[in-house]
């Protein structure tokens, strides 16, 4: 009994024990954590624009982005720097840098940036747009992630359109896009210089040649004819206008070609009568006139011919008439070339504006109503030249 009495004291007791030993292990085990928690440091993160509340035994702003699995690249934005102590209440940003691509002038590059918009992140990388730039999305457009922005820089380009030539600005495109961008309209016959799929480069002329095709009338006077009708009632060598004659009248249409305003080419294409041209008729008198001087039996007749002059010394002359005149020897005689069927040889005559002569010579030339008169030097028979007298041969 009283062994039995000793054995349940013994386990009760060392139950007690255990009891106490666990308590007090796990008051130990709460009073230590409640310690540890705190001697925490209470942080805000602002983490991609989105705060939360953080505590933490991070030492440096490094430690505790590491602690929230955050592994910031160089470009992403922190503060205060990785490097900064962590204190109670420190208010942490980090905003991650976004990867663009970026094009500039067909050349790519990838950016890692933090800019908000297209213009911040132009500024970021020291680009300072020209007036006459290109950038494609806006420079109001907000950065997001896997962009892609395209940079043209301008440069000055010649533009000659119509002769009339100017500096523009341009960046790099096709002549035919490049004259869209002006608002230069090309008719079907233009000309463009270089041609319309050549690219546009700097200092390059760009020459627009205007072609225009017009139809251009004109009306011209159509002169008269002069038809002649042999008249018998007549004397011969005078004339007699029956009909005046009237000009015509004519219609030409021609195709004409005009570049820059100026006319190139002509080329006609239409011919029309607006009025008939009347010719003019003339009466030739045909009728042999003798004349009978006055208390004399000689008797003579009057013509009209084409006389020319010639020289003792001309090519191919010895010198001698028909007649065995020898004229080198007798320089000042009045002596004419005929044609024997219309002023027989050895006739005297007078002709007219030179005097009485003899019709002492012939001459390969002379055919019908002509005559060559005799001068002693060229000079003279220069000044005479060609010309229609009146003939009196006497008889």
């Amino acid at each position: 009994m009283l062994t039995n009495m000793r054995s349940l004291l013994s386990g009760s007791f060392r139950k007690n024990l255990t009891i106490t030993a666990s308590s007090l292990i796990a008051f130990s085990a709460t009073t230590g954590f409640a310690g540890y928690e705190a001697t925490k440091e209470h942080v805000i993160l602002t983490k991609d624009g989105k705060k939360q509340e953080i505590r933490t035994h991070a030492d440096t702003v490094r430690e505790l982005l590491e602690e929230q699995h955050i592994h910031p690249r160089p470009e992403d934005y922190v503060y205060p720097s990785l490097d900064a102590a962590v204190t109670d209440d420190l208010h942490i940003v980090w905003e991650p840098s976004k990867r663009v691509t970026m094009t500039i002038d067909g050349k790519q590059k990838e950016i890692w940036t933090t800019a908000k918009n297209v213009k911040e992140l132009l500024a970021a990388q020291h680009i300072v747009l020209g007036p006459h730039d290109q950038v494609s999305p806006s420079i109001d457009a907000n950065i997001q992630k896997g962009m892609n922005i395209s940079l043209e820089k301008a440069f000055p380009v010649q533009l000659n359109v119509g002769g009339k030539q100017q500096q523009v600005w341009a960046t790099s495109t096709t002549v035919a896009d490049f004259l869209k961008q002006h608002n230069i309209t090309l008719n079907e016959l233009d000309r463009v210089e270089p041609s319309l799929n050549d690219k546009i480069k700097a200092n390059m002329v760009v020459k627009v040649t205007k072609v225009q095709k017009v139809t251009d009338v004109v009306e011209e006077p159509v002169n008269f004819a002069v038809v002649t009708r042999r008249d018998a009632s007549l004397p011969r060598g005078q004339q007699r206008v029956i009909s005046p004659g009237e000009k015509g009248l004519v219609s030409k249409q021609y195709e004409v070609i005009l570049e820059n305003g100026k006319e190139v080419s002509r080329k006609l294409v239409k011919t029309e009568t607006v009025k008939q041209s009347q010719d003019r008729v003339v009466a030739v008198g045909t009728r042999e006139t003798y004349i009978t001087s006055r208390g004399s039996a000689q008797s003579s007749r009057e013509i009209y011919v084409t006389a020319t002059a010639y020289t003792a010394y001309c090519s191919g002359c010895s010198g001698k008439t028909r007649t065995g005149i020898n004229l080198r020897s007798n320089p000042h005689m009045k002596v004419i070339a005929v044609d024997p069927r219309i002023i027989p040889l050895g006739s005297k005559v007078y002709v007219e504006g030179y005097g009485y002569a003899i019709a002492g010579d012939t001459g390969a030339g002379i055919n019908g109503y002509e005559i060559d008169v005799f001068f002693p030097d060229k000079s003279s028979a220069f000044r005479w030249g060609k010309k229609r007298v009146k003939v009196r041969i006497i008889q």
